[in-house]
């Protein structure tokens, strides 16, 4: 069985969805498991604290030596990651020192709350880590005939949820490439293995 690492942060929950419906997608392909992973935020001296958001596990370095591919998701921050993904992305020395995810597949989905938000910046910027450590960047051909008409969330960098700062619930678009990204990254990951 394939692993299939889905890492996020969310704060108001529209990171949270489009990583459930990239591990819905990742589990239409056989041999192929989502494991959804979070991290929390961070207290003031810039340590990760609390909770994680809505029962999902807190990541650990351990989850990505396991996985046969990763999914990584943050909001919209200034045009880039927020601060907790960043701060555990920051702990992950060990792992490209070892080369852990050398040659394994990797994508990038985001959420902000405004169409000029910043998601394709924050995208493109949460590649740079992947890219480091060795990783091979799928991401959202314009085979996806909805990447041509969506009005919402979705680009050919990955995976992405439109709020308009109310809109909280993934429009049929948003969770249809979200689904279609997890698919690919499992298809390519079982293509590598």
């Amino acid at each position: 069985m394939h692993k299939i690492l889905v890492l996020y942060y969310s704060r108001h929950g529209g990171t949270q969805q489009l990583a459930r419906h990239i591990g819905r997608g990742i589990e239409q392909v056989d041999g192929c498991e989502a494991i959804l992973r979070t991290v929390t935020d961070l207290d003031s001296q810039g340590e990760l604290v609390g909770a994680p958001v809505k029962g999902d596990p807190v990541v650990t370095l351990d989850d990505l030596k396991a996985c046969s591919g990763l999914a990584m998701g943050s909001p919209v921050r200034f045009g880039n990651m927020a601060a907790p993904l960043k701060h555990f992305i920051d702990s992950t020395s060990s792992h490209w020192l070892s080369g852990t995810l050398i040659g394994k597949p990797g994508c990038v989905f985001t959420s902000s709350s405004s169409m000029h938000g910043g998601q394709e910046t924050t995208l493109q910027s949460m590649m740079l880590p992947l890219l480091h450590h060795g990783m091979l960047i799928v991401g959202l051909p314009y085979s996806e005939p909805l990447l041509h008409t969506t009005r919402s969330g979705g680009t050919p960098y990955g995976a992405s949820h439109l709020s308009h700062g109310q809109q909280k619930v993934l429009d049929n678009d948003e969770s249809t490439l979200a689904q279609a990204l997890g698919k690919r990254l499992a298809e390519v990951a079982i293509k590598l293995a």
